[in-house]
């Protein structure tokens, strides 16, 4: 059962950390399923751990060719993305060391989820971009940040957030998606950081590192399939079509945690 719970989960964050649902936010809804109804996983910081690095591996694997030409061609953009990592590594800080309950809360996911809805429905209202990373400005990529940062919270969806708001300052749509994800390596790998590092002060883990395995394996392969998915639809100015799952989700966990909790 447990492990069956562990595979839920790493297909729960391999899909919600690359397409605009928001993984945070259904991990928590998740995990408060399992807590409610199915087996506890008390271990949630050393998964929380595994997982992240699958999906990390995941983008790299992915982009690998687009970002060997960033470094190699285009280092402005790197330095646009370091410059648009600051506002989530302030926010995110802030919230976890004294806000963490509101990062745990599958209530707020579920307002948030309608938040995140909108926020890819209003894509389709949007002109097409013009603009290639290289070409952002530094207020630009600050703004795409603060959008970035925004996503800290459970139900907001990182990737739809930071597309949103490249679509929105004239990329084109894969420099978007391309521009999104690079700035998912440091926030993703920042987070899996922040929780080893509790995880190995707390030294709470009992998980057997075969379970562990798994679910790393399961995050990766299903990181990779979500991003495929994700940048075909972008491709295809299919990206408000996940709002309609958002839409559809909120009412439902909003209700749960109201009258059913």
């Amino acid at each position: 059962m447990l492990l069956l719970e562990i595979f839920f989960l790493a297909v729960v964050q391999g899909i919600g950390e690359f397409l605009p649902i928001s993984s945070s936010g259904h991990v928590v809804v998740g995990a408060a399923l399992c807590d409610q109804w199915g087996h506890p996983i008390h271990e949630k910081l050393a998964l929380n751990v595994v997982l992240h690095l699958g999906t990390l591996l995941s983008v790299l694997v992915f982009f690998s060719k687009r970002w060997l030409k960033v470094v190699l061609e285009e280092p402005r953009v790197v330095l646009l993305g370091i410059w648009a990592t600051i506002p989530a590594v302030v926010v995110g800080l802030g919230l976890k060391y004294w806000a963490k309950d509101v990062l745990e809360s599958p209530l707020l996911a579920g307002f948030a989820f309608l938040i995140t809805g909108l926020g890819l429905l209003w894509t389709k209202k949007l002109p097409p971009g013009r603009l290639e990373c290289r070409q952002l400005g530094y207020r630009q990529a600050l703004w795409i940040g603060f959008a970035q940062a925004l996503a800290v919270l459970p139900g907001i969806s990182r990737s739809g957030a930071t597309i949103v708001a490249g679509l929105a300052g004239g990329l084109q749509r894969a420099e978007a998606a391309a521009f999104s994800f690079l700035l998912a390596i440091p926030v993703i790998a920042g987070a899996g950081l922040l929780e080893a590092v509790e995880m190995l002060r707390e030294n709470s883990n009992s998980l057997p590192l075969n379970y562990l395995g798994f679910g790393m394996a399961v995050s990766f392969l299903v990181g990779l399939a979500a991003l495929a998915w994700l940048v075909r639809w972008l491709e295809q100015g299919r990206l408000h079509w996940f709002a309609y799952w958002l839409f559809a989700l909120g009412p439902v966990v909003i209700l749960w945690q109201m009258f059913l909790h």
